[in-house]
């Protein structure tokens, strides 16, 4: 049977290419790789826009090797969504930070929008750690966790017991 090998990309669609990528090159530190206008017919067969005219990204993820796509369709009708968290279909990033109120502070001081001011988890594998959600231009939730413990030190028993037994 074929298998997942390892991430190779996010992707995410914005409303402004250059809005987008300031934010996460200059303001996040993701690293540009290449900018273009792929101009392909399997790509506009592969997304499901045959007029699409597509502007892209390919961003670093910062201190690995996960890159972050950003798309800019043209030529199409678009329409918003509502990006708050709890809507089906809408997504986050999360990235470990070592100082989640410093790194909260200064992104404020460069405008940049949140959910509310960063909190410390209470249960789970964040527990006594650091947690906030930041927004991007076109609203993407992007979170930042201080903790010494990865998910994957986390296990269903862990799980389990902070919820009582219930699985979700």
């Amino acid at each position: 049977m074929a298998q997942i090998l390892k991430p190779h990309h996010t992707g995410i669609q914005v409303r402004d290419l250059e809005t987008s990528v300031r934010f996460y090159r200059d303001t996040l530190g993701f690293e540009l790789i290449f900018q273009w206008n792929p101009q392909a017919e399997y790509i506009r067969t592969i997304t499901g826009y045959p007029e699409a005219d597509i502007h892209a990204a390919v961003l670093r993820m910062p201190n690995s090797e996960v890159f972050l796509e950003i798309l800019e369709y043209r030529n199409v009708q678009k329409t918003p969504v509502d990006t708050r968290t709890a809507n089906p279909g809408t997504a986050h990033m999360a990235f470990f930070t070592d100082d989640c109120d410093a790194l909260f502070a200064d992104l404020v001081a460069k405008g940049v929008q949140y959910v509310n001011p960063p909190v410390t988890p209470t249960i789970g594998p964040n527990t006594g750690g650091r947690a906030v959600y930041m927004i991007d231009p076109d609203g993407i939730r992007v979170e930042f966790i201080q903790t010494a413990r990865p998910f994957g030190a986390f296990s269903q028993d862990d799980a389990n017991q902070v919820s009582g037994g219930k699985a979700s």
